[in-house]
């Protein structure tokens, strides 16, 4: 998909939750507070979804800018905050620059 010429960039990633806090993921993700949501959308974040698997969760989102995007969000206040507060509920804290990106080894567009 192209958007004014410029291929829209696809990432996705796994977390895994502990298992006692699975709920307290869940609930979060249905609040999101109002100021991460729009941090997302400022950083260009588009088409973002997190799925849940037993206790790990696949997200997946859509940037022009990749790059930029994770720049911003690191600069983010609300970000570290959200961070600091999911931190306690994964069995590994996601790094300052975003969860690791899995390769992608199939697309169908």
């Amino acid at each position: 998909m192209t958007l004014g010429g410029q291929m829209r960039q696809r990432s996705a990633f796994v977390l895994h939750v502990r298992p006692d806090r699975i709920d307290e993921y869940v609930e979060a993700h249905a609040k999101v507070w109002p100021e991460m949501l729009e941090a997302l959308r400022t950083a260009g974040i588009r088409n973002y979804s997190i799925f849940r698997a037993g206790t790990s969760v696949f997200g997946y989102f859509e940037s022009e800018d990749l790059a930029a995007a994770a720049r911003y969000l690191a600069a983010q206040e609300v970000s570290a905050r959200w961070q600091d507060a999911m931190a306690g509920l994964l069995e590994e804290r996601v790094p300052d620059a975003g969860p690791p990106a899995l390769p992608e080894i199939f697309r169908l567009d």
